[in-house]
């Protein structure tokens, strides 16, 4: 059975908490289906901007919203043992309730850079461990597990604990091949990194069908979850300024920090290393507003975001459906982003849903 079409929308956590959970009212009155949380690493910080934690900020929002699904993407084992994770789990879980809660499990390169974890590392057997001891965990099963990069031992629920029951849906994040069919292998769901594409969504849709290929599930049941630049306005000039700054941003951080990793995401949009080196040194020596200045409208469109007016984010949300992507994550970013969640929900989520 194919997953319901969702619209929602990927909160960075580096912004004070009182704004984080305005964005959450927001999203929930305006008819959006799903927060993500984004766990912000060292790199923020560099660029005048605090992290915060996502754990923290998801028990919050589940308290304080009663429709809004509340999503981690994602959360890196390497921050948290897979048994903290499941911990931590059981809090937003408790809060928000039956249906209301997605886990997104990804090692995060960023963090492994600042953290100093080296090549000795496995990631993605990091995040395959982790998704199982979570998930056996989350559904009162006993773990005895002995793996390459994590160790658990956890008793099997009792039937009187008073906690709640039923499964948590667990989401991969990937950007990989090997990664990208581990999703189709184990997990309910692919997380896809910011700058996605259509043509990136194609690509990794191939990949996830491959994984569920090899364990016998159906690739269509997996749902893809794609992080979509994003901004709108009225005006298509105003619409596309904010993709147009976190553009700059994320092409930074595939220079500094993803580097290799990022080079299919790369390929696909039709970006080359020539053209977004300048936007990273920019964004090193100036910040983020520097770096939103070299973003000239032949590299923002290549990054495909969902920008501009509504009949714009209209037509570019029903490109990445036909691509195969499920669940839409906005990266919206710019000015009075409350008012882009209402103009979002009262222009364009009718739409994409009829």
């Amino acid at each position: 059975m194919s997953p319901p079409f969702r619209v929602g929308v990927m909160q960075l956590t580096m912004e004070p908490v009182a704004e984080i959970l305005a964005h959450a009212g927001a999203m929930e009155e305006h008819g959006f289906d799903t927060i993500w949380l984004a766990e912000a690493y060292p790199w923020w910080r560099k660029h005048s901007m605090e992290a915060r934690s996502l754990t923290a900020l998801s028990a919050l929002i589940a308290h304080e919203t009663e429709r809004l699904s509340i999503g981690w993407g994602i959360i890196s084992p390497y921050t948290r043992h897979p048994v903290q994770i499941a911990m931590e789990a059981r809090v937003t879980q408790e809060l928000a309730g039956p249906g209301r809660f997605l886990l997104g499990l990804g090692v995060s390169k960023i963090f492994m850079k600042h953290a100093g974890i080296g090549d000795d590392a496995r990631p993605r057997t990091a995040v395959v461990e982790a998704l199982q001891i979570v998930r056996q965990i989350l559904d009162g099963d006993e773990v005895e597990f002995e793996g390459k990069e994590f160790s658990a031992h956890v008793p099997a629920l009792r039937d009187d604990a008073e906690t709640p029951r039923g499964s948590v849906p667990l989401y991969v994040a990937g950007t990989l091949p090997r990664i990208q069919r581990s999703a189709g292998e184990h997990a309910d769901g692919l997380l896809t990194p910011s700058i996605t594409t259509p043509a990136f969504v194609r690509y990794a849709r191939e990949r996830l069908a491959e994984g569920a290929a090899k364990s016998g599930r159906d690739p269509d049941a997996i749902d893809i979850g794609c992080t979509i630049v994003a901004s709108i306005d009225e005006d298509r000039e105003r619409g596309r300024d904010g993709a147009r700054e976190i553009a700059g941003m994320y092409l930074a951080n595939k220079v500094q920090n993803i580097q290799a990793s990022a080079d299919t995401l790369l390929d696909l949009a039709g970006l080359s290393p020539e053209e977004i080196r300048p936007i990273a040194e920019a964004m090193e020596q100036g910040g983020r507003l520097a770096a939103k200045e070299l973003v000239t409208d032949e590299i923002l469109d290549k990054c495909k975001p969902i920008a501009g007016t509504p009949e714009d984010c209209i037509a570019a949300i029903e490109e990445y459906r036909a691509a195969g992507c499920t669940h839409v994550m906005l990266e919206l970013w710019g000015e009075n982003r409350l008012s882009q969640l209402e103009l979002f929900g009262r222009k364009v989520l009718g739409h994409v849903r009829s």
